[in-house]
């Protein structure tokens, strides 16, 4: 039976919602795959089973003649791999025309870690905005992704420990607060509208749950303000799991604590670290 390119598109979505994907991946997936199905139709292509590999390679070209760099390209043929996968198995098509499609070869930056200095100077630049200052502090104190921030409702801070939810595949768990911590997002607490009718821990002035995109322009924002270059959101996590692993905390804890599926993910940080010297420094006053 023919599946024309927007049906085969949706019921790839609607398969990676029942495997469970998170939903960024699903977003990111969904929006790689609908570029590339209205560039098979603008070739005039109707039906999935149309498509070769010329095709492919014509979309490749031309997201490189529209400037996307070879790590936004890869990404896209991950999408559009895991797509034919899906069309195999469920045997919309018979041939996978992206199987021998090679990734272009880019460099990969290691995880950024805050220095000594930096890890201040972000702390001092937003200790002045107490909202802002208690996000930073849970960042950098527990390590736990800008997803799971924002989702976090007041009920999750417990007396010495944060309940991280069950969240896009990733198990719950509980992580340690420690003083810093504690003390920001207390202080926070206490200046939080009372009235609000949403239940999460961050909201906005008029109430209303703070968004990752709010979170993400805040920081980006701070670390602007101290001086920080080239930094993302996500460091902060990389700073996190690789203090803590200088400061000698076991993998096994350390890689329960930020929510890896596998303990190989947590291991990936010792060559990050294997040649920077212990700080010897409580992690909250870094």
């Amino acid at each position: 039976m023919a599946l024309d390119l927007k049906t085969a598109h949706k019921q790839f979505l609607e398969y990676l919602g029942s495997r469970r994907r998170a939903r960024a991946t699903i977003v990111a997936y969904g929006k790689d795959i609908e570029q590339l199905t209205s560039f098979l139709g603008n070739m005039g292509k109707k039906d999935i089973t149309e498509v070769k590999r010329e095709e492919l390679e014509a979309f490749l070209k031309k997201l490189s003649a529209d400037n996307y760099t070879p790590k936004s390209i890869s990404r896209k043929i991950n999408s559009m791999k895991t797509f034919y996968r899906f069309l195999k198995a469920s045997s919309a098509v018979t041939v996978d025309p992206s199987l021998d499609i090679e990734h272009p070869k880019y460099e990969v930056k290691p995880p950024r870690v805050l220095s000594k200095l930096e890890y201040r100077a972000l702390r001092d630049a937003c200790r002045g905005d107490i909202r802002i200052h208690a996000i930073v502090e849970l960042f950098l104190q527990t390590g736990i992704r800008i997803g799971e921030l924002a989702n976090l409702t007041l009920e999750d801070i417990l007396d010495s420990e944060l309940h991280v939810a069950s969240q896009e595949g990733h198990e719950e768990r509980n992580v340690p607060l420690n003083r810093a911590a504690k003390e920001a997002v207390g202080n926070y607490i206490r200046i939080r509208d009372k009235a609000a009718k949403s239940k999460a821990l961050f909201i906005t002035k008029t109430g209303r749950a703070l968004l990752i995109r709010n979170i993400r322009t805040a920081i980006d924002r701070y670390f602007r303000i101290a001086g920080i270059e080239d930094a993302k959101v996500n460091d902060l996590r990389h700073t996190f799991i690789a203090h803590h692993l200088m400061a000698g905390t076991p993998i096994t804890t350390l890689s329960k604590f930020v929510g890896h599926k596998r303990l190989s993910t947590t291991e990936k940080y010792l060559d990050l670290i294997k040649d920077k010297q212990v700080e010897n420094v409580k992690l909250e006053e870094l």
